[in-house]
């Protein structure tokens, strides 16, 4: 039997302590992180327009983690099921922080600088690492902001090239300007009172705004007769092979919706807001198109003299201004969360796949902390059975205190690995217990090897002995959870499996060599 002081120069003692004293330390610095079924928060499942690769899905993952990063949702996780699924997981249930996500996930970042039906400027000209927008400002009652970014030195010379002699032209800024889409608008939509605008300069201003090469969104008139609405239909049923989307004014005629629909087109019915586009005066155009959400244009700077003589420059902007129809005390509000979200998709950059938004689930932080409790109380009640169950086999008090400890800090040490490095979710809390559960194995070997057979042979002799047993069933419990560790399809079983390889790893390094020391130390021959 060995005194006290023996224990504290062991070298496997020693090595638990300094891991308990480490972790303990970052804890209490960096914190330990939970899931949404402990804190409370959001799930939003996202189905894929089609199945991607591996390559393609890590692509996307990406663009989206980083496009909500930017905007400033700094905890949002972003996981892959499948190859047609992902799982977005806010730390908030907050309504606003869940549509402002939603509308980012849905863009698809696609953006695009057009001149003259040309294309000058796309998303893959942008430095990623430039973009910046100052604080909104104020005049009266207007409210504009800005965009800056850079593009690289390729692109500015690409540009120089497009807008050579298109002075005073503007350069229309979409954001996921509608592919294969013809818009079908009311004509008494069509002219803006405000401006004074005739139906046929409205509608050319729009034509303007949407050509761009053989992409060019046509605008057709409906002027509610029969004879307009079978011109239309023709039109649409002859091109049926360039178009797959009508964007339509929500007067339309609900026999001529049924027909296209027939035809196989998704038509989508718009209200006059989201159809009448803002028009703004122009020294050569007369008037120009300058924000029309319905189809992604964000803005449309007139180029100056200055760029359009050739010389090349990187630095560009995307501006516009809270609209006047919303509240005065709000436009600030709006137009600093344009910004904000707008960054967010450019930083981001185009998805390489359309993504659907599912209905969030979510779960109040009240409950989720009723869930930590049990959890909490699950795992105790699992150590106080192992250990009891030890103690009764064996019958021999002095365990008592060897076997709460190691397995109260095993507990502790897997707890805190995962939750620094990775998240504490309720499949890994299943393989905490589901670990603690089988510890009890590894107990009752080296506790067999040593307290039985003690007169058999040497501690160190019967631990060596106990330990190989033990590390060829954490051998076996790791290669039956790894297929489960990369699955990418049962995403809600990887904290489990985690876990549980964790949990194995860390006792047979760990927590057992430490139990095993304690014992071969008490019954030395």
């Amino acid at each position: 039997m060995s005194n006290g002081s023996s224990y504290l120069r062991d070298r496997r003692i020693i090595t638990l302590l300094v891991v308990f004293i480490a972790l303990a330390a970052l804890d209490a610095v960096y914190g330990l992180h939970f899931g949404i079924e402990f804190i409370g928060g959001t799930q939003i499942p996202v189905a894929l327009e089609h199945p991607v690769n591996v390559s393609a899905e890590s692509t996307l993952i990406a663009a989206l983690q980083q496009r909500l990063s930017t905007f400033g949702l700094q905890q949002v996780t972003v996981e892959g099921i499948g190859n047609s699924e992902l799982y977005i997981v806010l730390p908030t249930t907050s309504a606003t922080s869940i549509n402002q996500t939603l509308n980012i996930i849905e863009s698809q970042g696609r953006f695009d600088g057009i001149v003259d039906g040309r294309q000058a400027l796309n998303g893959s000209s942008i430095l990623k690492g430039s973009i910046g927008s100052p604080p909104p400002e104020v005049s009266n009652n207007t409210v504009g902001w800005i965009v800056n970014f850079y593009v690289t030195q390729t692109a500015a010379v690409r540009f120089s090239k497009v807008v050579y002699g298109q002075a005073l032209q503007p350069m229309y800024l979409f954001l996921d300007r509608p592919l294969n889409t013809a818009i079908v608008i009311d004509e008494t939509w069509l002219a803006n009172v405000s401006s004074g605008l005739g139906t046929s300069q409205a509608q050319s201003d729009m034509q303007s705004a949407l050509s761009y090469g053989n992409q060019t969104i046509p605008v057709l008139v409906d002027y509610g007769t029969p004879q307009s609405e079978n011109s239309i239909v023709t039109y649409l049923k002859t091109n049926k092979a360039l178009y797959t989307t009508v964007l339509a004014s929500d007067t339309m005629n609900q026999s001529t919706v049924a027909y296209l629909k027939s035809m196989n087109y998704t038509v989508k019915l718009e209200s006059r807001a989201n159809m009448t586009p803002a028009y703004v005066p122009s020294s050569t155009n007369g008037t120009i198109i300058d924000y029309w959400p319905l189809v992604g244009l964000l803005s449309a700077p007139v180029l100056e003299a200055g760029i359009t003589n050739g010389s090349v420059s990187t630095s560009y902007q995307i501006s516009g201004t809270a609209p006047l129809t919303i509240p005065p005390g709000e436009r600030y509000a709006y137009a600093f969360n344009q910004t904000k979200t707008l960054s967010s998709i450019l930083s981001g950059g185009a998805l390489p796949v359309a993504v659907i938004p599912g209905t969030p689930t979510t779960i109040p932080p009240t409950l989720g902390k009723k869930f930590l409790y049990v959890s909490a109380l699950a795992a105790l009640i699992a150590v106080i059975f192992v250990s009891a169950f030890i103690v009764v086999r064996y019958r021999k008090m002095f365990l008592v205190v060897p076997i709460l400890l190691t397995t109260l800090m095993e507990l502790f040490i897997i707890v805190s690995i995962l939750g620094l490095v990775g998240t504490i979710d309720l499949a890994a809390v299943a393989g905490i217990i589901a670990v603690i559960g089988t510890g009890v194995d590894a107990q009752v070997i080296i506790t067999d090897e040593i307290v039985a057979r003690k007169t058999e042979n040497s501690a160190k002799m019967l631990l060596n002995n106990a330990f190989y047993i033990v590390w060829a069933d954490v051998a076996l419990l790791v290669t039956a959870m790894l297929p489960l560790f990369f699955s990418t399809s049962l995403v809600s079983v990887i904290g489990f499996a985690e876990a549980t390889i964790i949990g194995a790893l860390l006792s047979v390094l760990i927590t057992r060599p430490a139990y095993g020391a304690i014992l071969s130390k008490r019954y030395a021959s």
